[in-house]
């Protein structure tokens, strides 16, 4: 549908844009109408003559609707253009648009996951790390990046099991491959936090209730431990080097990566499911 649609539209435009062009492609088409429209008036009035009278009287009507009907096009014909492609082009617009989220990074890619991946997802169980003190989360250091972080919601339990699973598995990689200790910032978000945090202004978020994973238990923010302290802030070389190889892992586990976002959320990953966000 989605093909056709575009191709329907770029018909109608090259239409609209030839009779706007050429002149001479006007008047072949003004004659075209003209030329069907005398012939099926003198096709009504030949059968008219073979029936009733007032069939006769409703044929000689038609004929003489259709030639009014060809004068009003010859007068109106860019208005008529004007309009038809108004009536066409929004309706073919939303049905492009129709499936897609409302927000940039919010769209239905999914990543195919690793066979490696799939394979350790299939054996054990993965549990939850011990959470860090709650003083981590409460620096300045920490607030200046994340506002509100202290309300945040860290509780594994929350979040779907697939999703944890994968998660949990990407934690264990880079502990295990690089070295990086990591941990939740926030993982299932409330419809009402998400209104809170989306009313601070596009530097935070810019998904409202219920168009943001996080709200069904299926994203995660994290970040990385050193020395006992949380490291958010993609200006430390260490933590940039952290996000990239974190995005890596991510996307190995079929998840979705926010540092490829045009408002890039490096921390951020998400399990992907379609028809799950709001539009």
């Amino acid at each position: 549908m989605f093909l056709f649609s575009m191709l329907l539209f770029f018909v109608v435009t090259c239409f609209c844009a030839w009779l706007l062009l050429f002149p001479a492609g006007r008047e072949v088409v003004v004659h075209s109408i003209d030329a069907v429209s005398r012939r099926i008036g003198q096709h009504l009035r030949g059968g008219v003559r073979q029936g009733v009278q007032q069939a006769s009287g409703w044929g000689r009507g038609t004929g003489g609707a259709f030639r009014r009907t060809v004068q009003f096009i010859k007068r109106k014909w860019l208005l008529l253009l004007a309009a038809s492609v108004l009536l066409t082009v929004p309706p073919l617009l939303a049905l492009m648009l129709s499936g897609r989220s409302m927000l940039s990074g919010y769209d239905s890619d999914t990543h195919a996951i690793n066979d490696q991946i799939a394979g350790l997802l299939q054996g054990e169980q993965l549990t939850a790390p011990e959470p860090p003190p709650p003083l981590v989360f409460t620096t300045a250091e920490v607030t200046l990046v994340r506002p509100m972080l202290d309300s945040a919601n860290r509780n594994w339990q929350l979040l779907d099991p697939a999703f944890a699973q994968r998660l949990l598995l990407v934690f264990r990689i880079m502990k295990e491959r690089y070295g990086y200790d990591m941990a939740i910032l926030e993982g299932y978000r409330s419809p009402e936090r998400q209104n809170a945090l989306a009313a601070i202004g596009p530097s935070v978020t810019n998904a409202k209730a219920f168009q943001s994973y996080h709200q069904f238990g299926l994203a995660a923010d994290c970040a990385f431990l050193r020395d006992g302290k949380l490291v958010i802030s993609e200006k430390d070389p260490w933590a940039m080097r952290g996000y990239q190889l974190y995005g890596i892992a991510a996307e190995a586990a079929g998840l979705t990566w926010g540092g490829r976002w045009t408002m890039m959320d490096f921390g951020h990953t998400e399990l992907r499911m379609p028809g799950t966000v709001k539009k």
